[in-house]
């Protein structure tokens, strides 16, 4: 069985990608520092899959802690790193607080590759490294632009801090630019539960159709899209730790082409704020009081992907539809109420 090591384990990403790494017979270890999450995550895991993963609360910008745990825990077959802070707006108030925590971490990580023999390593990156752009949809080939904020900043040095050290290094590495992960497992016995007030479309979806908030800001009604709210590529979380796992596979099978790989993880499809909201008041058949607001600083137009790169090299492809995302968030919303 082979150990992987999963950071950021008990957030919404990493604990679902473990419980889906745990579907496909891998010994699955969770480091967190707890800051954006909660220890509860690890009974969730265990209620939906019987095994109880291991857990080691430590924050991974502690170089001296994050030594001591690879030195404790032995032969790790590979890493998914998850741990990062993610919100755009807190990263333009506070930029110094993300370059730090997102950078820190990684490069302390980076550093333990080659000293404790690890091989394998799949980077949670993201589709806000492209900044604002002129043709869609983008692909891995499309210039990065200017990032739009510091948390998009932080992912693009983060890919570059890989390509250095990826020259020298033993290991393989595999950055996965995402689009914008939403829903919950099916089962509703997980799913995006933020420490911190979210400012992201779907919980405040959920939360708006569920009384927690007593309104749902759109942010920006005159951007040039269809309908002037802006347009991402939503992709349900399960899709999207399914797509971790391939990536693993891959590592671990020995076929990935290239030292530093970088592919996109979307849907393929365009959806407006305004459509995802839609989207939700069908299926939950709840009339959420919206409002509008002004653009928020940060925030790119519309971006979404081409996955011709996933299909081929990942042989994965998205499968949940939007309807589908809304649903099993709402009914997470419901259960976790």
């Amino acid at each position: 069985m082979k150990k992987i090591l999963v950071t950021g384990g008990t957030g919404y990403i990493g604990s679902h990608t473990a419980i889906d790494l745990i579907s496909n017979g891998f010994e699955v270890i969770i480091l967190d520092n707890l800051s954006r999450s909660e220890a509860t995550a690890i009974d969730r895991i265990q209620d939906i899959t019987g095994v109880r993963p291991k857990f080691y609360e430590i924050d991974l910008c502690n170089k001296k802690e994050t030594f001591a745990f690879f030195e404790k825990e032995k032969n790790i077959d590979g890493i998914i790193h998850f741990a990062a802070y993610k919100y755009v707006d807190e990263s333009v108030k506070n930029p110094i607080l993300y370059f730090r925590n997102n950078n820190d971490s990684l490069l302390n990580l980076l550093e333990c590759l080659d000293t404790f023999s690890i091989k394998n390593f799949v980077f949670s990156s993201s589709c806000s490294v492209y900044g604002n752009i002129n043709q869609l949809p983008v692909n891995e080939d499309t210039p990065l632009n200017k990032a739009e904020s510091p948390y998009a900043r932080t992912k693009q040095m983060g890919e570059m801090m890989i390509e250095d050290v990826s020259i020298n290094s033993a290991a393989h590495f595999i950055s996965l630019r995402y689009f914008n992960p939403v829903g919950a497992h099916e089962s509703a016995k997980i799913g995006e539960s933020p420490s911190v007030i979210p400012n992201n479309l779907v919980p405040r979806i959920t939360g708006t159709a569920s009384g927690k908030f007593e309104k749902l800001s759109v942010f920006g009604t005159e951007f040039p899209t269809r309908d002037g709210s802006c347009i991402r590529d939503y992709i349900h979380v399960m899709d999207l730790a399914e797509a971790h796992t391939a990536a693993l596979k891959l590592l671990l099978e020995g076929k990935s082409s290239k030292k530093h790989d970088i592919i996109n993880i979307g849907s393929g499809n365009g959806v407006s704020v305004l459509e995802a909201i839609h989207a939700f008041e069908k299926v939950s058949n709840q009339k959420l009081n919206v409002v509008y607001a002004p653009p928020r600083e940060g925030d790119v137009v519309a971006i979404y992907s081409d996955c011709t790169k996933s299909k081929e090299v990942l042989n994965w492809k998205a499968k949940r539809s939007i309807e589908e995302m809304m649903l099993s968030a709402w009914n997470w919303e419901l259960a976790n109420k």
